[in-house]
């Protein structure tokens, strides 16, 4: 059984050009990272379809600042379909094309393909589950992306992404200026959703931001906590400290 499902995601497993620029998920550059059409037809232009990745890595974006993956290695973790252990492979994840690029063995003769965005498949991060979700920005804008399960609760779960944005190179503006290298930039955001409601929602690392996503009587038990506690959720761990507290 386990068998024909691993063989099934495999099957799944997605070229770049088609499953990135189909316009069935929104990602950085589909959906307002890239305000220049010219900057896709770049990124994809640079880093081209998975199926011809394979002797790229870095070598392709040697004169740009940063890269568009968390790590340029691929690294050895669990794939699940549901619950359903399938085994090892390797990944590499594209935080700017939100993107996982598998490989079942780390030969450097494996082509490398892009894991299904199936929200049924996991991967591990860290040992914490990764997996394709549907979010809404402090922006309000809804995208679909990967998150890392921080935490699930039985009152509220709190998840955490990564993603690059990608910023064009700049001329000099005079003599006395340097030019600009084209640049990879990562952020990080967390995202929450409360049990019942079929949404995810950013949080705004400020304490006073994520008092007003709750109700008035959770926003004053928290408000209590943090002053008593003189804590700020800047940093993810005080933030993990909070949504433990929210599930008491």
């Amino acid at each position: 059984m386990i068998k024909s499902i691993f063989t099934l995601v495999f099957a799944l497993a997605t070229n770049l050009a088609l499953a990135q620029y189909s316009g069935q998920v929104a990602s950085n550059l589909s959906s307002g990272g890239d305000t220049n059409g010219s900057v896709s037809a770049q990124i994809n232009t640079l880093l081209g379809p998975s199926v011809d990745r394979k002797d790229k890595n870095n070598k392709s974006y040697e004169s740009f600042q940063g890269s568009p993956y968390v790590s340029d290695s691929f690294t050895p973790t669990t794939l699940f379909y549901k619950e359903d252990n399938l085994g090892t492979i390797f990944y590499r994840y594209n935080a700017l094309n939100e993107e996982i690029e598998i490989k079942k063995t780390n030969l450097d003769e494996e082509g490398i393909r892009g894991l299904a965005r199936d929200k049924e498949i996991s991967i591990l991060v860290d040992g914490k589950k990764m997996s394709f979700k549907t979010f809404v920005t402090s922006k309000k804008r809804t995208l679909n992306g990967y998150l890392v399960s921080l935490m699930e609760g039985k009152k509220y779960s709190l998840f955490k992404r990564t993603h690059v944005k990608y910023t064009e190179a700049q001329p000099a503006a005079n003599s006395f200026t340097k030019p600009v290298p084209a640049r990879f930039s990562q952020f990080t955001e967390y995202y929450f959703q409360k049990e019942g409601v079929n949404r995810m929602d950013e949080v705004t690392l400020r304490n006073g931001k994520l008092l007003k996503l709750l109700d008035a009587t959770t926003k004053e038990k928290v408000k209590a906590y943090l002053k008593e506690n003189d804590m700020s959720i800047k940093n993810e761990a005080d933030l993990i400290k909070v949504f433990v507290f929210l599930n008491q």
